[in-house]
């Protein structure tokens, strides 16, 4: 079997005037991702890890912010089309482990939404995928509520074709 690690990690700022995208859930929040499109930090480092493991480069070359086809899209598409390469190249998705910097708001009672559409998407189960919440203790940007970030790291195997 052919095994392959991804990591990848995401930054947004925080502003008025957006909605907060977290794992393909709209949280409610008085600010939200600034971003070409829905700006959803997890689902952004996401598909960093799985297009890194592979060695297909970042999710800037392959949705740019330069083209309108991406102008506010929903990053679930994102992730799928993201898998659909995974794919291609004859790989799956084993586990997915990732983490979440934000000071507020909590994340907890969203994590389970989460991890069920992230398992969807990448064809595993919900034991499958982890998401953890932290906090900075108030330093730094994402300390300041000025912005949140995301890490993700994935293992994929080569699929039996």
């Amino acid at each position: 079997m052919s095994y392959r690690i991804g990591f990848g990690v995401d930054f947004h700022q925080l502003t008025t005037g957006r909605d907060l995208c977290l794992g393909g859930v709209k949280i409610p929040h008085h600010k939200g991702s600034m971003g070409h499109s829905d700006a959803d930090v997890l689902l952004h480092a996401l598909c960093d890890a799985l297009l890194g493991a592979l060695g297909l480069g970042d999710i800037g070359i392959h949705f740019p912010n330069t083209s309108d086809e991406f102008k506010n899209i929903d990053s679930k598409i994102l992730l799928q089309r993201t898998m659909d390469l995974i794919t291609e190249k004859g790989y799956g998705v084993v586990n997915i482990d990732s983490s979440v910097c934000l000071e507020r708001p909590k994340i907890n009672t969203y994590t389970l939404r989460m991890r069920e559409i992230i398992a969807k998407i990448t064809g595993v189960t919900i034991n499958d995928v982890s998401i953890k919440a932290t906090t900075t203790e108030k330093m730094g940007f994402v300390g300041k509520e000025e912005g949140l970030m995301a890490y993700a790291t994935v293992l994929l195997v080569k699929q039996n074709t």
